[in-house]
């Protein structure tokens, strides 16, 4: 999540993509961007690009991880919309729309379904048409909003979302945003203090499990790109404390829940799981 100057409020019918443009800053690389072009996606400029592949020279796992992680994302909202009954999604951190985006997951298994979107990218913003296309029967809104003022957030997600129904909270790799754990453990907290008995929470980041993986993101902060820490496993299990977790825990994201094969799923450097409120 980027800057703190904050056009609150976006949806389908309010801003154009001229609202933001010109604060879309093409000198220094950008994580959502970045993450777009380890996925194949085309939003992205040169500077992203070559941040992403200097990244990936010294830790060559950061593709598959990208991958395993929006495939992380598509097991959980089906898993959440379908297998639990849930029709509200917060969606925070949303980075830039790609293929098979929280909206239409949910509601090909729910077409009530209703999302928030909620970023701070000027390009995501550009882009947030892209993520409002919705079934009639469902909504979809974006939030221009930070993660470290989840107040904020909560104001605007109540004007979209019915917090006495239970709501799926996503923070999909976004809480590394975060760096100090007393300040992210408190973010989480008051968001999920604000949703109903039976929401869940539904979190993934990357792991201080590999020292390439360490070393590339110390090369990518001293770009001077807004840095990302990077947590343990159990560190990230810290952040369900109070929550009933979904079985298998918290376990590197291939591996939870993993769709039919006969192959074992590859472990990468990214643990993720799903807990819910009681």
């Amino acid at each position: 999540m980027g800057s703190d100057d904050q056009r609150f409020q976006h949806e389908a019918q309010g801003g154009s993509d001229s609202d933001s443009g010109g604060d879309i800053d093409v000198s220094v690389p950008h994580s959502a961007r970045i993450w777009n072009y380890w996925l194949g996606g085309k939003d992205n400029f040169p500077v992203d690009q070559q941040a992403g592949d200097e990244y990936a020279t010294t830790f060559p796992g950061i593709t598959a991880l990208a991958r395993a992680s929006r495939d992380f994302i598509g097991r959980a909202v089906t898993y959440l919309a379908a297998d639990r009954g849930v029709r509200q999604f917060l969606d925070i951190g949303t980075g830039l729309p790609t293929e098979n985006n929280t909206h239409q997951v949910a509601q090909r298994a729910a077409p009530d379904s209703r999302i928030v979107y909620v970023d701070n990218d000027p390009l995501v913003l550009v882009h947030a048409r892209a993520l409002l296309t919705s079934t009639p029967e469902g909504a979809a809104h974006y939030l221009d909003a930070d993660l470290r003022r989840p107040e904020q957030i909560l104001a605007g997600a109540r004007q979209h979302l019915d917090f006495a129904q239970p709501i799926a909270l996503m923070l999909m790799g976004v809480i590394g945003h975060i760096p100090d754990d007393t300040t992210a453990t408190a973010t989480i907290t008051t968001l999920v203090d604000a949703l109903a008995s039976g929401s869940f929470l539904a979190l993934y980041d990357g792991t201080a499990t590999d020292q390439a993986f360490l070393d590339a993101q110390q090369d990518y902060d001293d770009t001077g790109a807004a840095p990302y820490r990077l947590r343990s496993p159990d560190q990230l299990r810290g952040f369900f404390t109070g929550l009933d977790l979904i079985d298998p825990g918290v376990v590197p994201v291939p591996h939870w829940r993993p769709d039919p094969s006969p192959l074992t799923p590859d472990t990468v450097e990214a643990y993720g799981g799903i807990a819910r409120k009681p």
